[in-house]
């Protein structure tokens, strides 16, 4: 994968979009579609051992027991790897800490991490959070096996701020069954000396990343959210965060989803223009 970012001035930056726990690459239809029409090559694979969108999903289940975080990043840096000019990398919930594993691995031209569930050293759980998670955790019997939300689980950690008949229309377009490891993984971290949810905080040799909180997030709270911006500030390289008010975790699909996907292609632009710079000058 060669390191050139000439590619940035003539529109053909891939982008990965990379989905969290409990939902397809479906779950981000309103993004590929605006981000294609910017003039980024788009893309959003399934994780692995994931076949077909939310209905094939559903029926072919249980081949997703067991399935791991290092099995996840491992699949996606191989897409990577696969390209000619490293990609954008944006990803949401499980996706966002999957994107700040990649960046940590040096790959990506630039991340964004969307609500991201929590990688090793962030220890105050907010309440929500850990309710969001107890249908995966509560049952050791769950943990490496896999996990069905109800309507209302899902009501409650994705979109909250939702009237009770878009919820239930979102529930049926979105939710999945999911891999109770990953949780496992998560939910356990602090207590593991390498696990796979480890980041380097102060790498200064990883891409930009913005870091982008939702006020009305119960899975991923924004304090949940700043508190990784905090443990990135350390390290020289790029790192910014953006708030916004009013959103439930899976905000990408509400009414005003247009304000974030504009923020977000706003700072890309910002990030692009220093990469760009950088490379005039160094040439």
């Amino acid at each position: 994968m060669s390191n050139d970012v000439s590619h940035i001035e003539n529109g053909q930056t891939p982008l990965i979009f990379i989905h969290g726990a409990w939902l397809s690459a479906r779950s981000w239809e309103n993004y590929v579609d605006y981000f294609g029409e910017c003039g980024f090559a788009v893309s959003a694979p399934e994780w692995p051992r994931k076949q077909g969108d939310v209905e094939g999903i559903r029926e072919t289940a249980d081949a997703s027991a067991g399935l791991g975080v290092q099995e996840i990043v491992d699949h996606y840096e191989q897409l990577i790897r696969d390209l000619d000019h490293p990609p954008v990398l944006i990803g949401h919930s499980y996706g966002g800490l999957f994107v700040e594993l990649l960046l940590d691995r040096g790959l990506g031209l630039a991340g964004v991490a969307m609500s991201p569930a929590p990688p090793k050293g962030i220890l105050a759980l907010p309440f929500s959070t850990l309710k969001s998670a107890a249908p995966a955790l509560a049952h050791p019997s769950k943990w490496h096996g896999v996990v069905t939300l109800t309507r209302e689980e899902f009501t409650y950690g994705f979109v909250n701020t939702f009237s009770e008949e878009d919820a239930a229309a979102a529930y049926e377009r979105y939710a999945v069954p999911e891999t109770g490891q990953i949780f496992y993984e998560g939910g356990f971290a602090n207590f593991h000396l390498h696990p796979p949810t480890e980041v380097h905080f102060k790498n200064q040799d990883r891409a930009p990343l913005l870091l982008v909180g939702a006020t009305q997030d119960h899975t991923v709270p924004a304090s949940l959210t700043k508190a990784q911006y905090k443990r990135y500030e350390r390290s020289p390289a790029r790192t910014d965060y953006l708030e916004f008010e009013g959103r439930p975790h899976l905000h990408m699909v509400a009414p005003d989803w247009q304000e974030v996907a504009g923020a977000i292609d706003g700072w890309l632009d910002g990030v692009f223009h220093e990469l760009a710079g950088a490379t005039r000058q160094a040439s």
